[in-house]
């Protein structure tokens, strides 16, 4: 919001400087992004009247003048393509001083005398423009001080504020804020009802009340629009950043800087019918005012007639039915759109304008029949005109409402740390419009006006009276709290201890965006509807992410393209399955490892990772718990994973996660010619384990036992050494898998898996025929149940 300092002082002028003023608004929340004066440094520049124009003797694209400055007259050489007889503009005597210390001094062009310079806006600093001279209103004061004549001496500030505050994006709010900050009387223009001098209306209808509760329209006829806008009112629309088109477009433009509340004006003839408030047909099309025409979506509310659209609500006119310069009736329109409706649609259609900034953040909806006098008086002073009477359509049940808020002295004093005077309170609150009674001791009552919809609780009220005391002025505590330990559940992990576990194996830990591109979601899980931002940063993040495989692939690829070839990083966050109905969210942990499986040097070999690897890592983080027994690995398939090279991670026969190779369609459509290995774990069931126990340590020896098996391809080695582990025996303290072997000497089908076996008794040793007996139990088992062989 960007407005002349001027401006607001006619609204509100507290006796304080500039500075004192912005850092005031900066303090109460109001940040002030930056100051800039109204025009550059100059002197010495009067309003100066062209009374001749003369063709340069040698140069065509020069002329000669005749300039007064209401005592005498003098010639002066101009090359400004708008110059003419009767013009009126700023006139730069000798000796005036022009931005960045330039003197005017006596001159010859092409051999004739020039005594002074015509200056444009762009030389005076007083906006870009420099097409030509800056062209003064012809009742312009000859020989005024220019800075003077167009009040110059003033500055425009620009605040950013907080999506919360769209009662702040209008001169009224901020003289509001200011008023209240000091205590200042805030002096508002006089708004009176413009009596109707003909019944002409047109009907409205609104077919879509939720979106548009309320909705004015009002004829008025006979317009000049060759009357020009106010030099007052360009001055300060240009301050606020805003360019001066029409007296009519000028007159909207001012009243939603001034009041807040943004309009539009149709020409009348345009309109074939009446108005229609409605959601847009799909595919319905309508050419926008600056030229773009947009296919419309049928979540998208119109103002229309009985042929087709108007207008996008609270966005953007359309051309054919703008003011132009041959317009003579008008209809004025002054609505309430409800800010969900409005919500995205200008992004979503790739604009971005003042009328959308403000109905995004909320409007009024009290303000529209205000404004709409407001705008009608200002246009029949400066076009003329016939205004006919408003008709008003509204929905009383789609109307915002604001229920009174209790506000209690106790809880000010816990939240802000001091005892606030009641009669401070009262004066603060007042000062910002809201009403406030006493509802008991130490207790009030507020009501809300409709222009302060960001407050509904106790809390906001509480902010309001921190923000107006001064933050600055708020004493300083430090909290007190009697704090009784937490138990610590022993028999769980938490996520920091396996943050640190993947560090120490040689991961980084990446932060990724809970939202993706669509595109990216249908690769990682195709045939999967996504939850999708009703109102996204960017079309490549508007899909809620039902995996942290997507945000960590990105990244891969972001350090790969920056040449750095072994890449292991892990994320812990949210997934999102589902829809809003049944939304499921759930804390994942994630990683991926690409290149060599250890860092470049001498002693390390070069090999790359493989599924092993990764494999191992994701045994260390179900083993960091104390349960690494409860997990298994199955066979399984992942749309994003490689069908041969896939593992389903399992506990108790539900399913933990995967962990496997990238597929190969989906690592060619990612440009990724590299191996990538990812996994992917459910953490609420990672993070619990075991409690510790402890058992005696036996002083007896060790026995064991190795085997070479020769089964079946097929048959999974976790399946060989469970059945092992059942008839073992109670004394098996360790079983090792340590080498599988297929090829020369072994039947194709086949394979060889070598197994160690160790068993310790607690309080004896263990004799050679009971290892024996039940060894053979063992490998009597393993032949029953797998058809397996001791390798010879």
């Amino acid at each position: 919001m960007k407005f002349s300092e001027q401006w607001l002082r006619s609204w509100v002028n507290p006796q304080v400087s500039r500075e004192d003023l912005v850092a005031r608004l900066s303090m109460a929340g109001l940040e002030v992004d930056s100051i800039s004066a109204a025009a550059g440094e100059f002197s010495g520049i009067v309003v100066g009247e062209v009374l001749s124009a003369e063709q340069h003797p040698d140069a065509d694209k020069l002329r000669v003048c005749q300039v007064s400055n209401g005592a005498e007259t003098f010639q002066i050489v101009c090359g400004a393509p708008n110059v003419r007889p009767g013009l009126k503009i700023p006139f730069a005597m000798i000796g005036a001083v022009l931005p960045g210390d330039f003197k005017i001094k006596k001159a010859k062009l092409r051999g004739v005398e020039s005594n002074g310079m015509l200056c444009s806006a762009a030389e005076l600093q007083i906006s870009e423009e420099n097409d030509g001279l800056l062209e003064l209103p012809a009742d312009a004061p000859v020989g005024q001080d220019v800075r003077e004549y167009l009040n110059l001496n003033d500055a425009s500030i620009e605040v950013d504020l907080t999506p919360n505050r769209g009662d702040c994006l209008s001169l009224a709010g901020l003289a509001r804020e200011v008023g209240a900050l000091y205590a200042a009387p805030v002096t508002t223009p006089e708004v009176v009802a413009v009596s109707a001098v003909h019944d002409q209306v047109r009907p409205v209808e609104v077919l879509a009340a939720q979106a548009c509760p309320r909705y004015l329209g009002r004829v008025v006829r006979n317009v000049d629009l060759s009357r020009p806008t106010p030099l007052w009112m360009v001055e300060r629309l240009r301050r606020s950043d805003i360019r001066s088109i029409d007296a009519v477009v000028d007159v909207t433009n001012y009243v939603m800087i001034e009041l807040g509340q943004p309009m539009h004006a149709f020409d009348l003839e345009q309109i074939q019918g009446g108005i229609r408030v409605r959601m847009a047909e799909e595919g319905e099309k309508l050419v926008l005012l600056d030229g773009q025409e947009v296919t419309l979506r049928s979540d998208t509310l119109v103002i229309a007639d009985h042929q087709r659209a108007l207008a996008i609500a609270g966005v953007m006119g359309g051309e054919h039915s703008g003011v132009a310069d041959t317009t003579r009736d008008l209809f004025l329109e002054a609505a309430f759109f409800d800010t969900i409706a409005i919500a995205g649609k200008a992004r979503s259609y790739g604009l971005h304008t003042d009328s959308s900034h403000r109905f995004e953040r909320g409007v009024d909806s009290q303000l529209a029949r205000k404004a709409m006098e407001r705008a009608t008086a200002l246009l029949l002073e400066i076009v003329g005109g016939e205004p006919g009477p408003i008709i008003e359509v509204a929905s009383e049940a789609d109307l915002p409402k604001i229920a009174p808020v209790t506000l209690r002295a106790e809880r000010i004093e816990q939240m802000l740390g001091l005892r606030m005077d009641d009669a401070e309170v009262a004066r603060l609150l007042t000062g910002l419009g809201l009403d406030v009674s006493a509802a008991g001791a130490g207790q009030w009552q507020v009501a809300v006006p409709s222009h302060r919809f960001d407050i509904s609780l106790e809390v906001d009220l509480i902010e309001e009276l921190a923000r107006l005391y001064g933050y600055n002025r708020l004493p300083v505590r430090y909290p007190q709290a009697r704090l009784a330990p937490q138990a610590k559940a022993e028999a769980a992990v938490e996520l920091p201890a396996l943050r640190r576990l993947l560090v120490a194996r040689g991961y980084q830990e990446a932060i990724t965006y809970s939202f993706i591109d669509p595109k990216m979601f249908e690769l990682f899980t195709p045939g999967v509807e996504p939850l999708m931002l009703a109102n996204p940063i960017s079309a490549d993040m508007a899909a809620m992410r039902s995996s942290l495989w997507p945000g960590l692939i990105k990244a891969l690829e972001h350090n790969l393209n920056r040449q750095q070839p072994r890449v292991r990083l892990f994320e812990s966050g949210l997934r999102f399955v589902g829809q809003l109905e049944g939304l499921k969210q759930e804390a994942m942990l994630a990683g991926v490892i690409t290149g060599r499986r250890l860092p470049e040097g001498w002693a390390h070999a070069r090999d790359d990772v493989d599924f092993y690897d990764i494999k191992a890592d994701v045994e260390a983080l179900l083993a960091s718990a104390g349960a690494a027994d409860a997990f298994s690995f199955v066979s399984g398939e992942h749309p994003a994973l490689h069908p041969g090279q896939t593992a389903r991670i399992e506990r108790d026969g539900n399913l933990v996660g995967y962990v496997g190779a990238i597929h190969p369609e989906l690592a060619k459509k990612l440009d990724l010619d590299q191996s990538v290995f990812m996994f992917e774990l459910v953490l609420s069931q990672v993070v619990q384990g075991r409690m510790p126990a402890f058992a005696e340590l036996s002083r007896f020896p060790e026995v064991r036992r190795d085997f070479a098996l020769v089964v079946d391809r097929e048959v999974p080695a976790a399946s060989l050494l469970a059945l092992i582990r059942e008839t073992a025996g109670e004394w098996l303290t360790d079983l090792k898998l340590f080498d599988v072997y297929h090829g020369k000497g072994i039947d194709p089908h086949r394979k060889s898996l070598a197994v160690g076996l160790t068993w310790q008794h607690p309080s004896r040793t263990l004799n050679d025929d009971e290892v024996s007996t039940t060894t053979q139990n063992i490998l009597t088992s393993l032949e029953q149940r797998f058809n397996a062989t001791l390798r010879k």
